[in-house]
């Protein structure tokens, strides 16, 4: 079985699919920091620079590790010429 069929697969359980679903929105997070780093044509260490911490913290925040204030990525963002906005959305009813 390769990977595609056994995430087919596993994705089929209800528990393990609402797993997955929530880990969506936190690499769609980590994609939107890196995104704004490299548009900005940032390195982490250009990065670290800028925010006056280390690269390894930057490297953190990119792999999702930590829990980081608003305000953390806030001055990320704006490290990087963009700014943080934040969007609500309505849950599934089926799936609340």
């Amino acid at each position: 079985m390769n990977f595609n069929k056994f995430k087919q697969k596993a994705l089929e359980n209800p528990e393990v699919r609402k797993e997955y679903d929530a880990l969506q929105e936190e690499f769609s997070l980590i994609d939107q920091l890196i995104t704004m780093r490299t548009k900005a044509g940032l390195t982490q260490e250009d990065l670290a620079k800028k925010l006056r911490t280390s690269k390894s913290n930057i490297s953190r925040l990119e792999r999702g590790r930590g829990n980081p204030s608003w305000g953390t990525l806030s001055k990320y963002a704006a490290a990087c010429g963009f700014r943080v906005k934040l969007e609500t959305t309505e849950n599934d009813r089926a799936s609340a």
